[in-house]
């Protein structure tokens, strides 16, 4: 019940649910013993086993609480029969056992009421709180780990937490106390009975625990299965254009099956463990009633110790004990089974953020002077990316990084925004270390265009709004004005409300690229950092995101990563990178005339 433990945070903001649940169960088991009970008078008219009692007993102790409700039972059976005829007292009966079975009914029902509010409440609790700290770990957490393993644990994981938690409430009270009333009433009508009841009970226990045994392992694999293949999908959807393009269909087909192939066969064995919960416990009640008929028939028809009428209510009280005791089993599978999945959600609930604000961390709203680089070291891994490096962006001027793939040109836009922390060295915007600023106010203070233009399934306005959540319809026209994206957006159907589709896929690279711009054109950051916005487009998109580049960069400090040396021609200062060193650095004009490493760059480039 560690993860009970953890979880219980969550069942806090609707413990009053909880308390309206345990209330009802408690008149729910009470009235389900009262419904049995109230069948031993009805016998007893029916068959006129009940002793005539004329006189209206009186209570005197605890003691003789059952002498007590026997006689007074049948002192109101005597007098009614006497006064309004063995029918009527009849009828009596049966409407005594009808209120008993629809107060049971009523009560069952309230405590289901209250308890769906309480699951669907803990179910959204949990899953915002793991979808929180997905947005909130740092990219590096994710480099490796499946994405469809983190869906599966916010959608499947979470929905059997959701149920064991329930089992565990019915458990822990509604069960239970079903069980101890109906064993309490059958200790007053027979403790002897009673007695041999339980010497079965013990042998059945065992037996279920031992079924129960491997079923956490059991469950892990399913939900790690599940994770897989749910990769697996999320993977070709995203990748669905390279699969058919190289006819790798089948390939992919294989994987996927291979996976679900997997998951049947655990499936299979987990499902069938636990169905082998109920029959195997109602064969044992069965077996147990067997042994009640037996030893209690005796008992009335051999020793006359035992009225039929109270033998009958007695039999019923012990058929009704089977009901919560086969829910016990299979809750305490559930349980078992949740506790896998618990273990993966508490894992990423619990996992440490290594990009955590300083308790004192500044909130730096403005920029003043300059960001500086000062002589980092950062690896991934194990080999060092970047090394040494050092430079200066001056408020208002834009510099370029140029470079082979490898050299660490996008290490760095990564290490700027914070997406990672450096090894050594550090990195400065007006002379504070973006360590002790947070996270929320460095990346408040820049803009971000990639290489590859992330969009979202949703309207052209919501994916501008990102950038400043707050803007008019005329802040984000004018955004798109400067970023070359109005010509297209204007002559769409829905214009601002056109849906682009899943990452843009309605809408080509380049007008992709001119949206992400627009964005970050809205957001109006005093830092732009580009990471290669053009390396993925043709000539055409290229030359209009261009033209929108230099519209958003006019009297802003910039930092840009490019592969393509067209579009850093007229950058202030240009740093050419070498296996995550300085090369070379200078303008465009200067290092052309040091015919070194730039100049080789930009031979094998053509230029307009």
């Amino acid at each position: 019940m560690n993860y009970l433990k953890k979880l219980s945070r969550f069942l806090l903001p609707y413990k009053r649910y909880a308390i309206l649940n345990i209330i009802c169960n408690v008149f729910y088991a009470f009235f389900s013993t009262l419904a049995m009970v109230s069948l031993m008078p009805m016998i007893n008219v029916l068959f006129g086993e009940g002793e005539k009692v004329h006189t209206k007993p009186n209570y005197e102790e605890i003691d003789s609480i059952k002498d007590y409700a026997e006689t007074y039972l049948n002192y109101l059976v005597t007098t009614t029969t006497e006064s309004d005829g063995p029918e009527q007292a009849l009828l009596y009966m049966i409407i005594l056992i009808i209120s008993m079975f629809l107060l049971k009914n009523i009560f069952n029902y309230m405590a289901l009421f209250f308890i769906t509010f309480l699951r669907n409440g803990i179910l959204k609790d949990i899953r915002d709180e793991v979808y929180d700290k997905v947005i909130s770990l740092p990219i590096s957490y994710y480099s490796e780990k499946r994405k469809g393993d983190i869906i599966a644990r916010i959608s499947g994981d979470v929905g059997e937490v959701k149920s064991s938690m329930l089992s565990v409430l019915e458990l822990i009270v509604k069960e239970p106390l079903t069980i101890l009333f109906a064993i309490i009433t059958m200790f007053v009508i027979s403790t002897k009975l009673t007695i041999f009841v339980f010497i079965f009970i013990p042998i059945a226990g065992f037996i279920i625990s031992r079924i129960g045994k491997s079923l956490k392992r059991k469950s892990e694999r399913v939900q790690r299965e599940q994770g897989i293949f749910l990769s697996t999908l999320e993977e070709t959807l995203g990748g669905l254009k390279v699969i058919k393009g190289f006819n790798s269909e089948k390939r992919f087909n294989r994987k996927f099956q291979e996976s679900t192939s997997r998951f049947f066969r655990f499936s299979n064995t987990l499902t069938n463990r636990q169905n082998l919960a109920s029959p195997t416990s109602e064969v044992l009640g069965i077996a147990t009633i067997a042994c009640l008929l037996w030893y209690g028939g005796k008992m009335v028809m051999v020793d006359q110790t035992l009225s039929g009428g109270a033998f009958i209510g007695y039999m019923a009280l012990a058929y009704q004990i089977l009901t919560p005791a086969k829910a016990i089993s299979k809750a305490s599978y559930k349980v078992k089974a949740a506790n896998a999945a618990a273990d993966r959600i508490l894992e990423i609930i619990e996992t440490e953020s290594s990009l955590k604000d300083k308790d004192n961390a500044i909130n730096k709203t403005d920029f003043t002077s300059e960001v500086a680089i000062n002589n980092i070291s950062f690896k991934y891994e194990d080999d060092l990316v970047l090394k040494d490096f050092t430079i200066k962006v001056p408020k208002g001027k834009s510099v370029a990084l140029v470079g082979q793939s490898g050299s660490g040109k996008s290490t760095i836009a990564n290490l700027v925004t914070r997406f990672y922390d450096v090894n050594e060295g550090s990195i400065t915007i007006d002379g504070t270390d973006i360590r002790d600023m947070t996270k929320h106010s460095v990346r408040g203070l820049m803009g971000l265009v990639t290489q590859d233009s992330i969009l979202f399934n949703d309207t052209i306005r919501n994916n501008i709004l990102i950038g400043k959540e707050d803007a008019t319809d005329e802040d984000i026209i004018d955004a798109l004005k400067i970023a070359n994206a109005w010509e297209f957006v204007k002559d769409l159907k829905d214009g601002l409300d056109a849906n682009i589709g899943d990452s843009g896929g309605k809408l080509s690279g380049g007008q992709k690229q001119r949206l992400s711009i627009a964005r970050a054109v809205l957001k109006n950051p005093p830092i732009m950092i580009l990471d290669e916005a053009t390396s993925a487009l043709d000539t055409e998109s290229e030359r209009l995101v261009q033209v929108a580049l230099e519209n958003m960069m006019k009297n802003r400090t910039s930092i840009v990563i490019a592969h393509r040396l067209s579009t850093i021609q007229n950058a202030d200062e240009i740093i050419v990178m070498q296996k995550g060193e300085i090369a070379e650095q200078g303008t465009h004009n200067e290092l052309i005339a040091k015919n070194g490493v730039y100049k080789k760059l930009v031979d094998m480039q053509s230029f307009e």
